[in-house]
């Protein structure tokens, strides 16, 4: 058998890029989430729903496509960096794939470090045994940056969580306490808050809200 598999053009295509394309298709849906936005639209998102009491409202899927047209729309100058100085470049064959792939990488880095804390990417630089060469974060391979921009973008999450639990959480201390008071203890106050909860989240427009703390929070 041939080390080589031969594509529609008759060009020589070696198994091992084949393989590795391979490879790269089936972690592309990882590399979406944890190199971009959506995995702290996705967490906030599930905080919400939890904070306002609603167990399957909206469902999963909604949240999901929510987070994905999110993304999208965030991410989407970072994608036209890329087309324009990678993917068209070397789909004129002007580059080669090696520089494909470096220049497609930089727009991507610049926009996890704009979101990754100083400290956090000491902290991984250390423990990869990494040195930052003449002050620029820039040249950080991305093994480095990667889990850096994870990690913070898990503690924004979890602050926006916790954030978004707080007047909800008001609501329910003081049905709780009107309850009590009247000495209706055997009502579930979840059941009486739920409609102050909704009623509160419509009134200060909450979803636009939401959405555009989001969207600057990646400016």
């Amino acid at each position: 058998m041939n080390d080589a598999l031969i594509n529609i053009n008759g060009n020589g295509v070696q198994s091992l890029e084949v393989l590795f394309m391979l490879t790269f298709i089936s972690l592309l849906p990882s590399v979406v989430i944890m190199t971009t936005s959506f995995t702290r639209i996705t967490i906030v998102l599930s905080f919400l729903r939890n904070a306002l009491g609603l167990q399957q409202t909206p469902p999963n899927n909604v949240l999901v496509g929510i987070a994905l047209f999110l993304t999208l729309f965030i991410m989407s100058p970072v994608i036209d960096e890329v087309n324009k100085t990678a993917y068209i470049p070397y789909k004129n064959e002007e580059i080669t794939q090696k520089e494909a792939l470096d220049k497609a990488s930089v727009p991507l880095k610049e926009f996890m470090l704009r979101q990754t804390e100083v400290d956090t990417l000491d902290m991984y630089m250390d423990f990869a045994g990494e040195e930052l060469q003449g002050g620029d974060y820039l040249k950080v391979p991305l093994t480095v940056v990667i889990p850096s921009f994870i990690t913070c973008e898990l503690k924004r999450a979890f602050t926006i969580g916790f954030l978004l639990f707080l007047p909800f959480l008001l609501i329910d201390i003081v049905v709780s306490s009107t309850l009590m008071s009247m000495g209706m203890i055997m009502l579930p106050p979840a059941t009486i808050a739920l409609p102050f909860k909704i009623l509160l989240f419509i009134t200060v427009d909450g979803w636009q809200l939401l959405f555009s703390t989001l969207i600057k929070g990646f400016q």
